[in-house]
């Protein structure tokens, strides 16, 4: 059985994105799966699969999550049901795939790189075989926490060594024994 290797791109920075490795009887379905997980999103919402031409145009049909049967003439057809091999037909075969939310969507290309005659015994596929460049964040700031973007900018402006020297606290010369109260910019009243 023929295995596909794929290289799924961010489209806003081609310089991010995940080779997988998938086997031609897999579905649209796995490679969704497989990508959502690759790019740590949260499989939540919709997607879409378009055959596309060589300038990542939609060129074709539309395999959508949403759709749970092959019809005759309908206008999208079923990850679930239709085999990656089913819509493989040059040797550069191109997809765009489109994750979409209520509020966003995130756009991917996908690009046929290669075909191995032989799977590799120990690997479960579909398998992510090379990861570039950190991905995109599905909700914020990848990695921090709104509430902690003030302490982080403090960091990043000062420095570990200044921090440690106190200025990264309120209360200064403070040599009581009392507790330090921490700053809270929400209990301000706005002049």
């Amino acid at each position: 059985m023929p295995l596909f290797r794929l290289r799924v791109y961010w489209e806003d920075d081609d310089q991010i994105y995940r080779d997988i490795e998938i086997q031609s009887a897999q579905t649209f379905a796995d490679l969704h799966n497989i990508i959502i997980k690759a790019f740590e999103f949260d499989g939540k919402h919709p997607a879409s699969f378009f055959e596309s031409d060589d300038k990542w145009n939609r060129a074709g049909r539309e395999l959508s999550s949403e759709v749970l049967v092959n019809k005759k003439d309908a206008p999208a057809l079923s990850m679930v049901k239709t085999p990656i091999g089913a819509l493989i037909t040059i040797p550069a075969q191109k997809f765009l795939y489109e994750y979409r939310s209520a509020k966003r969507s995130w756009n991917f290309w996908i690009e046929l790189i290669g075909i191995e005659k032989e799977e590799h015994p120990k690997r479960t596929y579909p398998f992510v075989a090379a990861k570039e460049g950190v991905a995109p964040a599905q909700y914020g700031i990848k990695g921090i926490s709104p509430e902690r973007m003030p302490e982080t900018e403090l960091v990043n402006d000062l420095g570990a060594e200044e921090i440690a020297e106190g200025y990264s606290s309120e209360g200064e010369g403070s040599s009581s024994g009392e507790a330090e109260e921490s700053y809270d910019s929400s209990s301000e009243e706005e002049y």
